[in-house]
């Protein structure tokens, strides 16, 4: 993403949430200090570019992006609360709820939640306003991933991993850690790149692809964020590090081990490259993701340099050549 394109997104990550004069002071500043910290917004990038792919208005894309990346950070906000991760730092700068209590941090986490569910309604309803199985399918799969059966589930099998039992008996660490993921980072990558071909209107065979590759990026982006919390410092990964080992929560590298790990992160990228070039070759438009795809690559291959430096042993792979 260029400059022009990154900051035209922040702006409107603040202003795609108008507050009221008559906010009460200190909700009113919790916000203002999340939005003025967005993060990467990938998910809005993405978002837009897919719209693009499938021909929808150009001006919903925006809503639909900024809806997802407020979902995403109210999820932040909720992770970090001292009765989930008890994280002190995010995005470099202090937890939410540092600065403005547990209850400001609710509050905001609830705020930012309330609106991007109008922005999703206003951009469905925007891109189907013709074809109401569109609109129905599409808000269907929000609430599937959104909820229970998604984003919040994976949350609460996170906050309980200690505990999880199938049919009495213990499953292993990486299961029970990939069944997470799947619940808190594929679903909300699911959202980002399956939504825009729902209303879009992409053929069974796309919706399929797409929903592969999200699997793939997700569980990726899983394991990078593992590897990160096993070897960053909290001023290289910007958030509180080694949460994971100290509160007891599913850390894919601390499961199956660093190298196993890595491993694991190669076979997945390599995977979901082959899902792409599928869709590229069906649908041309979306070729803009094999961009995403090289910047994954880069910051995975950071990582397995990082791993190799910290176990000093002689099979280390130093490239996802070597592991996919």
């Amino acid at each position: 993403m260029n400059h022009e394109h990154h900051q035209q997104l922040s702006n409107s990550f603040s202003t795609y949430f108008p507050l009221s004069p008559q906010t009460e002071p200190h909700l009113r500043a919790a916000l203002e200090s999340v939005l003025s910290n967005p993060g990467s917004l990938i998910r809005p990038q993405i978002v837009a570019n897919l719209f693009t792919a499938f021909d929808l208005p150009s001006a919903h894309a925006t809503e639909l992006g900024i809806a997802l990346e407020y979902f995403h950070t109210a999820s932040l906000l909720f992770d970090d609360l001292p009765c989930m991760d008890d994280a002190t730092e995010r995005r470099g700068a202090s937890s939410t709820h540092v600065e403005f209590g547990e209850a400001g941090a609710i509050l905001a986490a609830l705020a930012l939640i309330n609106r991007a569910y109008a922005l999703v309604w206003k951009s469905v309803a925007g891109c189907s306003a013709s074809d109401s199985s569109r609109q129905a399918d599409a808000l269907n799969y929000i609430e599937r991933y959104l909820g229970v059966g998604g984003l919040l589930n994976g949350q609460s099998m996170d906050l309980n991993y200690a505990e999880h039992n199938l049919g009495g008996e213990r499953r292993s660490d990486h299961a029970v850690t990939e069944e997470i993921a799947m619940g808190k980072t594929v679903s909300l990558i699911r959202l980002t790149l399956v939504l825009p071909g729902i209303l879009g209107g992409a053929l069974p065979n796309e919706l399929q692809l797409l929903e592969r590759i999200a699997v793939c990026w997700g569980l990726t982006y899983q394991i990078v964020d593992d590897l990160k919390d096993v070897l960053h410092t909290s001023e290289e990964s910007g958030k509180t590090h080694s949460r994971d080992i100290s509160l007891g929560r599913p850390n894919i590298a601390l499961a199956i081990g660093i190298t196993e790990a890595v491993r694991r992160l190669g076979r997945l990228i390599a995977i979901g490259d082959r899902m792409l070039q599928r869709l590229v070759d069906l649908r041309p438009t979306v070729a803009f993701l094999q961009e995403l795809r090289v910047q994954l690559d880069a910051e995975a291959n950071e990582l397995i340099h990082s791993a190799y430096h910290q176990t000093v042993t002689s099979s280390r792979p130093t490239s996802l050549q070597g592991v996919a």
